[in-house]
């Protein structure tokens, strides 16, 4: 059996058939307290999910009150509770940015001490982050081919120490000198990478075991041919296609929209590759770019839970393997969670 197949016969313990869509949520911890989260993780496990993950923030979107409450809980933190309060359904970040704040080798430790703690669980989304989340933490936020090869050298030493050796490292931002993890998980445990664009594709396809991509028609299939054409460079078998949504339910269409509108600043491509940190700023500038008829074209805002079914399923025909639904539904996260458990799940098993 290859580490690919591993990987799918483990982590997605629900998937019924090989070439069966896993259904993971994404906890968005930007607006959810670290206790509202962990409840949401538990209901998703009980909903029928196939895995939870935590979005790995500093700070959110939007100031906070500013049009909503915000909050930025630690999700490493966060991942060991939901690993304690939940039996079976994978866990991990989506996505944890290596850049700056975190430490390459001190990633690999956390990751390989929560497989460790939830053997056949744990899971590693990473990417390059936001300014928001690292100029704070005292970076000068690089320009984007910096960000990436930061990415590439802190995610070659992350794997090289999962695959369990000692490693000696010495590239222009990350260093590591004979580290090693001693505390090794049976189960080696995947890293999926983040990737918008072409370039941030084919390194995944080197060095990640699958890509995480938005669900978009235009940009997915170029990120995952890129990401395809890494693997073939690197003589890789390709991994899982990760495909991430945003979806928000409520009782009418208005609130279900309302109620997820601070998310905007997620659909500006500039908060991702400029020096932008400021909440404030990031959602002045989203409400200036971003309609409300575009945010709703990219969010799956809608109070009918056919139309969410129907809206995923587009998605998930750009080749996914893994869909990410996060869950931005204000108004009522836990009735959302519970609509898609007795509705939008079942109906996408079919």
């Amino acid at each position: 059996m290859s580490l690919v197949e591993q990987v799918r016969s483990v982590l997605w313990a629900r998937r019924r058939r090989p070439d069966e869509v896993a259904y993971m949520l994404e906890v968005g911890h930007e607006r959810f307290a670290p206790d509202d989260a962990l409840r949401q993780a538990v209901e998703a496990e009980q909903a029928g999910f196939d895995g939870v993950c935590g979005s790995d923030h500093l700070a959110p979107w939007w100031q906070p009150g500013e049009p909503a409450p915000a909050a930025c809980g630690n999700v490493w933190v966060w991942l060991g509770a939901v690993g304690q309060a939940t039996s079976h359904v994978p866990i991990g970040t989506g996505v944890t940015g290596l850049v700056h704040r975190y430490n390459p080798v001190v990633v690999a430790q956390q990751v390989a001490t929560l497989e460790a703690l939830f053997p056949g669980r744990a899971f590693l989304g990473v990417g390059s982050s936001e300014a928001m989340n690292e100029v704070p933490a005292g970076m000068d936020w690089p320009s984007t081919d910096e960000q990436l090869k930061r990415t590439e050298e802190s995610l070659t030493i992350i794997t090289r120490l999962l695959d369990g050796e000692t490693v000696d490292f010495a590239g222009d931002f990350f260093r590591a000198k004979g580290a090693r993890l001693y505390t090794k998980p049976e189960r080696r445990p995947p890293v999926y990478m983040s990737a918008f664009y072409e370039g941030a594709g084919e390194v995944a396809g080197r060095l990640a075991d699958g890509v995480w991509t938005l669900g978009d028609p235009m940009q997915a299939p170029k990120v995952i041919a890129a990401y395809r054409r890494g693997c073939e460079q690197a003589g890789r078998e390709p991994g899982e296609i990760i495909l991430q949504s945003v979806f928000s339910w409520a009782e009418d269409d208005d609130t279900a929209f309302e109620a997820a509108r601070e998310w905007k600043g997620t659909m500006v491509d500039e908060n991702y590759t400029e020096a932008i940190a400021d909440p404030a700023e990031i959602y002045r500038k989203a409400e200036e770019e971003v309609s409300d008829k575009e945010f709703k074209a990219q969010v799956i805002v809608s109070s009918d839970p056919s139309t969410h079914v129907k809206r995923i399923k587009t998605l998930q025909a750009l080749g996914a393997t893994v869909m990410v639904l996060m869950n931005v539904s204000g108004a009522d996260p836990h009735a959302a969670i519970r609509v898609y458990g007795e509705h939008v799940l079942p109906e996408l098993r079919g």
